[in-house]
């Protein structure tokens, strides 16, 4: 009977050992099957996280863009109204060279003129500077040719409308004579 005891005993240690394998195969399966699922959620994690800063740096490029286009806009926008006032202040300018010398009045058209220059100033408009220069195209508008034994061939002999920039952009070219 001992022997059937130990037949017994020995049959269910086989089927507990039997059934231990099966689970470790089941939890090794579960655990293969999880670490799979955990392998496809963070490669879907750095998809969606790629995808985010993607988005985020082109709405960022697009907020940058439409900053940069805004204020091209408003400098336009602010140069064709300053080039209303250029002929305004040419003629204070013309004015002013043909005044006399102890007019109270003058003076005080004058004091006016030097406001509007410094309004313009203030607002980044400067004039271009032209006489004694080399000419160049880009800032200035040969009107005249003239004979110079004081300035060489090609160089602004004197300037006839005073030009003005806004910014690195040319609001007016300065309108010269220029040396043969």
């Amino acid at each position: 009977m001992h022997d059937k005891k130990n037949k017994t005993k020995d049959q269910v240690e086989e089927t507990t050992t039997a059934k231990a394998g099966e689970t470790a195969n089941e939890t090794s399966a579960e655990l293969a099957a999880l670490k799979a699922q955990l392998a496809e959620s963070q490669a879907k994690t750095q998809e969606y996280l790629d995808a985010l800063q993607r988005e985020r740096a082109d709405f960022m490029n697009f907020r940058r863009r439409t900053d940069q286009e805004n204020a091209l806009v408003g400098r336009v926008a602010t140069g064709g109204t300053i080039k209303k006032f250029l002929s305004g202040i040419d003629d204070l300018d013309r004015a002013l060279q043909h005044r006399p010398t102890d007019d109270v009045w003058a003076n005080g058209i004058e004091l006016v003129y030097r406001k509007f220059l410094a309004i313009l100033e203030a607002e980044g408009v400067t004039r271009i500077q032209a006489e004694g220069q080399q000419f160049n195209p880009e800032l200035h508008e040969a009107i005249m040719q003239e004979p110079s034994d004081k300035y060489e061939s090609g160089m602004v002999t004197a300037v006839l409308q005073q030009g003005y920039m806004y910014g690195e952009r040319v609001l007016r070219p300065a309108l010269v004579k220029v040396a043969q």
